[in-house]
């Protein structure tokens, strides 16, 4: 008589009536009592896939002791530090495989000076890609993607994975995840492109495949002068891909220090030296608009300094971290460092 079990996971086969279990996400299945082989086939649902756990318990100790050698980080961290909790949690991403052929066409820039001109271009666009986004809220664990490159995938398996760690269930659309993949496509399309000027750009995704990929994390948790840290291993590389650590203050200093005067170097010296050149010599081409890029990049420094020290209390790899260049992009810094790129392409432009 058939199970429970076998009714929900297994079609009979249409050779001797046996029952075949069909683990999620596997294409061609094997009859255990005729040999038959068969193609399974489906429009509903989403295939499901799990990475192997490879590296143990003690592989990811021995990457959170690494991760400790870091410069920026506590110099006694590795000494003071208490792990806590480690635990292997497997997380749902969402990934999409396809072939992406495109054509762009635009223009280039080429030579430089009086003889700087754009030339017509058309580029011809072949790469396989494969984009990752998590299906879960993941800010506890700060591993929003994951790299599938060399990493075999299993057949999902859901009762083997509870067995051996933390599962977590997807959540979120499947529709918006699909959209987002093609979006990073279409833009890495246009950086493989490399044109300076886009006219249009024209792009196919051919041979896709859509799934959902189980990954598996070991998440270490310690304390350290009371405080609480985490860090997060590749299950599969034992490699760290997120982790927070007490910050090095001799090394925030030094990036202070540092960053300061060399942005003062670059806002006071290098404009005083220009200037100077400027009223000796006649031919000022070039001239002032290397001025005011000195500026704004000694500004840049001294702002990317101090952000560096303000925010290196808590040192942070991976997840993106809080010294960010959108924050040069935004508000006055911004409409500073925009003013400052019209300024010098007016310039150039009326010099011509």
């Amino acid at each position: 008589m058939m199970s429970d079990s076998q009714s929900t996971k297994g079609l009979t086969c249409p050779r001797c009536g046996g029952v075949i279990l069909i683990p999620e996400g596997q294409v061609i299945v094997r009859c255990p009592f005729c040999d038959l082989r068969s193609i399974v086939r489906g429009e509903r649902g989403v295939r499901r896939y799990q990475v192997p756990a490879r590296a143990g318990r003690e592989q990811a100790l021995q990457a959170l002791t690494k991760f400790f050698g870091n410069f920026a980080i506590a110099q006694d961290a590795r000494s003071r530090s208490t792990v806590s909790e480690v635990f292997l949690a497997y997380l749902p991403f969402w990934a999409m495989w396809s072939r992406v052929l495109g054509w762009a066409f635009g223009q280039k820039k080429v030579g430089s000076g009086d003889d700087e001109r754009y030339d017509a271009r058309e580029v011809k666009i072949v790469q396989e890609m494969v984009w990752t986004g998590a299906a879960c809220d993941v800010g506890e664990f700060g591993v929003r993607q994951v790299a599938l490159t060399n990493q075999p995938l299993e057949p999902f398996d859901g009762d083997g994975l509870h067995a051996s760690g933390m599962v977590f269930e997807p959540v979120g659309s499947i529709s918006e995840a699909r959209q987002a993949a093609e979006k990073d496509f279409q833009g890495r399309a246009n950086a493989a492109a490399n044109l300076d000027r886009l006219g249009q750009l024209f792009v196919r995704f051919i041979n896709n495949r859509f799934g959902l990929v189980y990954y598996p994390l070991w998440v270490i948790r310690y304390l350290y002068r009371d405080r609480a840290f985490q860090v997060v291993v590749d299950g599969y590389s034992g490699k760290v891909l997120y982790g927070k650590a007490p910050g090095n203050v001799i090394y925030r200093a030094a990036v202070l220090v540092g960053g300061m005067a060399l942005g003062a170097f670059l806002v006071v010296d290098v404009p005083t030296f220009l200037v100077m050149a400027l009223s000796n010599s006649d031919n000022n081409d070039g001239m002032l608009g290397i001025l005011l890029a000195s500026l704004v990049f000694g500004v840049g420094m001294m702002i990317a300094a101090y952000l560096a020290y303000r925010y290196g209390e808590h040192y942070e790899y991976g997840g993106g971290s809080k010294l960010d260049l959108k924050q040069f992009t935004g508000g006055d810094y911004g409409k500073m460092f925009r003013t400052v790129s019209d300024t010098i392409k007016s310039l150039d432009g009326s010099r011509k």
